[in-house]
């Protein structure tokens, strides 16, 4: 990767000094993802696919709450396919990894070299869009077949010059849904469902606080007649798209031929979307909450909510300390549905409380010997390092309570971030000034010309975020060129 993880120092990086190996250093002491032999790759590691397997659940939970179903589609697609719609070949076509050859051959110079050239090259899958479709105008023949609400979760490779784990990978894991619906009406409907529900997930799960609108023309997705979002900032002030729902249109139904016969006895295109989101809200999550002690996780998504760390001199130390953890956990796991781990590990409590302390466990539970004496546990909080004496007769009860606190306490000190780094501004000049001294969110008047807006984006690298939902109309200029404008827009510089 462009600044690999291993290259990060055992300790950890102050944010205020350089917030980029920061970024790594969590990585890596959180114990997240290593390095791969592929550049541009990375490998998750246990923790880290744990905090994805809890976005996978959470999220398709609620996918499935609106009729969406699992399937899984293959991982190659025939060049051909992606020569139907000449849109979206163009915006990935530089991304995209070519498979042009089905074996290997032992050379004359004893190296094994590439043999058995394919008749069509096989696009390795960047996205789905044309595979999928392709298989749903030999799925859907009726009104009756639709809506057709499918899902699947897989990898994707895009070939990405400038990588960083989480945020931009060659390949990454996420969800794509695709959907066919009978009706413009509906196919609207469901793009702005599913960024509802990006947003919702985001906000009460990873407690990230989320700009939800409608990307500009020259940034929605290639081949879609629009693409809604949502835009997160970053403790660097930088945006981070977090998730995309776009409305297709029949942009793919009609070179993919996806028709049916509908209810007056005529043929028509279906109308479809397509929604994601991806590994790179791991990096979201971390760059939101994480501090220059290591990670920090919010308890609705923490694959640990509760650490219990029992301390002990002695064997009988040892033995009563465990008995009474494990007492703890069975309250918290049985009782509250609350999951919680003990630290049974041979190791100095000060090791045991940085370990957990570095991978983001919202709740930390100490009981030793004394503690045993005046029956009660320590607790620490993770968002706010606040220690507290719990008698052990009131720690479900308070365990419950304070993970609900931590999980409103961490969107709340987001919100208010983001709050303090949000700003609105009417002339050029100032929106320079501001981005250059202050960075964030900048609210500011565009007329909806794309030359205005290429000229902001070469002139400043800032971006129009999104034009964000329900937004009240108001009066205004263009930055650029002073024509009338009639509601502001996000910019910021973005990842």
């Amino acid at each position: 990767m462009a600044n690999t993880i291993k290259e990060a120092a055992k300790g950890i990086t102050k944010r205020a000094d350089d917030y980029s190996q920061w970024y790594l250093d969590i990585i890596e002491v959180a114990e997240l993802a290593d390095n791969s032999p592929v550049r541009g790759c990375m490998v998750i590691k246990p923790y880290g696919y744990a905090i994805w397997e809890k976005f996978q659940a959470v999220l398709d939970e609620m996918f499935k709450e609106t009729g969406v179903a699992n399937a899984y589609f293959p991982l190659f697609i025939p060049l051909s396919f992606f020569n139907r719609e000449a849109e979206h070949v163009e915006g990935f076509a530089k991304e995209c990894a070519v498979v042009t050859h089905h074996r290997l051959e032992l050379g004359t110079d004893g190296k094994l070299k590439p043999a058995g050239e394919l008749d069509e090259p096989l696009i390795v899958r960047p996205t789905s869009e044309t595979i999928i479709y392709d298989t749903y105008s030999k799925w859907i023949n009726s009104y009756r077949d639709l809506p057709l609400l499918i899902n699947q979760w897989c990898n994707v490779v895009r070939w990405e010059m400038r990588t960083r784990p989480f945020l931009r990978t060659m390949e990454f894991l996420w969800q794509e849904g695709h959907t066919a619906h009978a009706s413009r009406e509906e196919a609207e409907q469901r793009t702005r469902q599913m960024a509802d529900i990006y947003q919702k997930f985001c906000e009460e799960y990873l407690a990230l606080p989320i700009i939800a609108g409608f990307k500009t023309e020259s940034e929605k997705f290639a081949g879609a007649e629009y693409t809604t979002c949502i835009e997160a900032i970053m403790q660097d002030k930088k945006a981070l798209q977090a998730g995309t729902s776009h409305m297709l249109g029949q942009n793919f139904a009609k070179p993919f031929n996806v028709m049916f016969l509908d209810s007056d006895g005529e043929r028509k295109y279906v109308w479809q979307t397509s929604w994601g989101v991806s590994t790179r809200l791991i990096g979201a999550l971390i760059m939101a909450h994480s501090d220059d002690i290591g990670l920090v996780l919010p308890p609705r998504i923490a694959p640990i909510p509760v650490v219990i760390v029992p301390i002990w001199a002695s064997d009988t130390e040892k033995d009563q300390t465990l008995a009474k953890a494990q007492e703890i956990r069975r309250q918290l796991e049985d009782g509250l549905k609350i999951k919680a781990q003990i630290d049974e590990r041979e190791e100095r409590p000060g090791e045991k409380f940085y370990h957990w302390e570095k991978k983001g466990v919202p709740l930390r539970l100490e009981i030793g010997p004394k503690d045993l004496l005046s029956d009660s546990a320590v607790a620490v909080r993770r968002d706010n390092g606040k220690k507290e004496k719990v008698k052990f007769s009131d720690l479900p009860e308070y365990v419950e309570k304070t993970l609900a606190d931590i999980q409103q306490s961490l969107f709340d000190r987001a919100k208010q971030f983001r709050q303090t780094n949000t700003h609105s501004v009417d002339s050029y000049e100032e929106f320079k000034k501001v981005l250059e001294t202050e960075g964030g969110f900048i609210w500011s008047h565009w007329c909806g010309s794309a030359a205005c807006e290429a000229r902001i984006k070469e002139e400043t690298k800032a971006t129009i975020r999104c034009l964000p939902f329900d937004q009240e109309q108001e009066e205004g200029r263009c930055l650029i060129c002073g024509q009338r404008s009639r509601q502001r827009v996000v910019f910021a510089k973005a990842y």
